[in-house]
């Protein structure tokens, strides 16, 4: 008998799903919305319903003049704002929700994805579990923020997946709090994110280009070619968690390697 109202570990795994899914897939025929469905014990209509009212309270989405279905519950704003204060808390709690559900129907578990992850046999315990955890997040961070890209490269417009990188703005290693915001990375492809990270280009607070005088003097053909037309270019904005200006400003304050963007111009 299926409940009538939902259940805050219910929503989480709702809002879970509703961060890897691009816009255009919240509906009952995909396959991922009927496996969740089938895990919690609710119809995919009312899932999709759900994901729907999560996009309701997304500002991304609502100030680009696209809407949810209104109806989001009090209980539904409280799980987002709860998940935007704790996105390691989400991908961890999910993981153990799912398992927990599946045990108590007796079904077998819905396995995250985690795409060419092995651990070597001779690493047990505490190890095991640092890994696994690490890997669970880090697939839950490339997959919220490839979805909102719609898998495709915001510079370059790249779309094949084994080419993208999900990109930190502020890096892994400076920000615990940030490291699976979505709003913290951006959709690169493997060159444009290594020449993010090594601080050659950068974003204004108004999501353009800016190439590093080092780019800017540089006479090599694949720079002239792939660099230089994206000077002063604005990014191909994702459908939601659009780029924290803060995180921009750290990028070019910490990262970028001519600091004259710092502050905004």
């Amino acid at each position: 008998m299926r409940e009538s109202r939902w259940t805050k570990d219910q929503l989480k795994l709702a809002f879970h799903l509703y961060c890897q899914l691009p816009f255009g897939k919240l509906h009952a025929r995909n396959t991922e919305v009927m496996r969740l469905a089938s895990l919690i014990g609710r119809t995919p209509s009312a899932v999709a319903m759900k994901l729907v009212n999560f996009a309701s309270l997304d500002p991304a989405i609502t100030s680009s003049g696209r809407k949810g279905l209104d109806g989001a519950s009090a209980l539904d704003r409280e799980i987002w704002a709860d998940f935007h204060a704790d996105w390691d808390g989400l991908a961890l709690e999910c993981q153990r929700l799912r398992t927990q559900f599946v045990a108590d129907a007796a079904t077998d578990p819905v396995e995250e994805r985690l795409d060419g992850f092995d651990i070597p046999d001779d690493f047990t315990g505490d190890t095991r579990r640092v890994l696994t955890e690490q890997r669970i997040k880090q697939n839950f961070f490339r997959r919220a923020v490839l979805a909102s890209y719609r898998g495709r490269c915001c510079m370059s417009g790249l779309s094949e997946p084994r080419l993208l990188v999900a990109s930190h703005i502020v890096p892994w290693k400076d920000d615990r709090a940030n490291r699976l915001n979505p709003s913290n990375g951006l959709c690169l492809s493997a060159i444009h994110d290594r020449a993010f990270d090594q601080g050659l280009i950068s974003l204004s607070d108004d999501w353009k280009v800016i190439l590093s005088e080092q780019l800017r003097r540089s006479k090599e053909p694949f720079v002239e070619s792939v660099f230089k037309p994206l000077d002063g270019r604005m990014i191909e904005l994702p459908h939601r968690f659009v780029p924290d200006a803060a995180f921009l400003q750290r990028h070019r304050s910490a990262v970028f390697v001519d600091n004259r963007w710092a502050t905004s111009a």
